[in-house]
Parts: structure tokens; C-alpha cells; sequence
């Protein structure tokens, strides 16, 4: 295609697809930030909807936004911070509601921070995110084993790295 075309094309699918407009636009003016923002509030929204109760959090919704994000290819740092901030959502919405009567809750959620933890350790950056991780661990104190399983995760992870360096 010509270049005319091209940029024809790209501008019409700017002005025809909304969803395609986030993208383009963290193409053209990369900020890691404020689209990493922009996603923990849809995932935020999911978790504690400002209406009350949400009687249960898509999932699906939550990893949507991880992966659209992921697609922009952020900085690994925005991307780990924005998986985290999926799990501290979880987790505090178990310790805000009580725990879950659906074991697939907590099994999604231990699959999620195995992969956050993962990222974490590819990219080094286990000294910046250790003592938030930490943290959301220490306030995470629930059933069906669930604590003891991130907490699992977290110190492999934790011991590999240290034990690296």
C-alpha cells in the first residue's frame, strides 16, 4: 500500500473505532502512566463499583484490562504495578465482604499473582514492589488456605531473587 494509503487507513480507523483510540494515541505519545491509571480504574470499578456491593467481580473484565494494557507494551514496571494492583483488589475485597463461598475465586486470584509474581522476577523489580506486596499479604488473612498460598509464591520468588543476587 502506499504511504497515502496507510495513513489514510489509520486515520479512519482512529475516527471509526473507539477502542482502537488509546492505543494510537500511546503510540504516537507513549505515557505508561496515565494509561496505567486509566486501566486500575476499570479495574477498581469492578472490585468496589462506588454503588455498594458488587456482588461479584468479572474476572474476565479485570484480565481484559490487563491485557489491553499489556498490548501497548508498557514499561515492565507500570505492567507489574497494574497486576498487582488486580490481586490488592481481590484481596481487599475478601477482607471488605468476608470470604468467598467459590473456590474459583481464590484459584483465579493465586493463578493471577503467580503470574505478577513471574513478571516481577523477569524484570528484577522485586526491591521496588516487595514491601507493597508485603503489605497486602500482612492484611490478607482469610479461608481456604488462600493467604498461606500467595504467601508460598511470593517467599519462592522472593528466595530466588536474593538468592541470585
Amino acid at each position: 500500500m502506499p504511504k497515502e494509503n496507510v495513513i489514510k487507513l489509520i486515520m479512519e480507523i482512529y475516527d471509526n473505532f473507539k477502542e482502537a483510540r488509546p492505543y494510537l494515541d500511546h503510540y504516537v505519545e507513549p505515557n505508561s502512566i496515565d494509561e496505567c491509571e486509566r486501566f486500575k480504574k476499570i479495574i477498581r470499578k469492578e472490585f468496589f463499583p462506588g454503588r455498594g456491593f458488587s456482588e461479584r467481580p468479572s474476572f474476565a473484565a479485570c484480565q481484559k484490562a490487563i491485557s489491553d494494557f499489556k498490548k501497548m507494551k508498557p514499561d515492565p514496571y507500570f505492567l507489574a504495578d497494574l497486576m498487582l494492583y488486580f490481586i490488592e483488589n481481590g484481596c481487599e475485597y475478601i477482607m471488605t465482604y468476608g470470604d468467598m463461598c467459590e473456590q474459583q475465586y481464590y484459584v483465579t486470584l493465586e493463578t493471577n499473582f503467580k503470574k505478577t509474581m513471574e513478571h516481577i522476577s523477569k524484570y528484577k523489580l522485586l526491591p521496588v514492589f516487595h514491601a507493597r506486596i508485603e503489605q497486602m499479604l500482612n492484611a490478607t488473612d482469610c479461608g481456604w488456605g488462600f493467604s498461606d498460598t500467595l504467601w508460598q509464591t511470593y517467599l519462592e520468588h522472593k528466595n530466588n531473587y536474593f538468592n541470585m543476587a
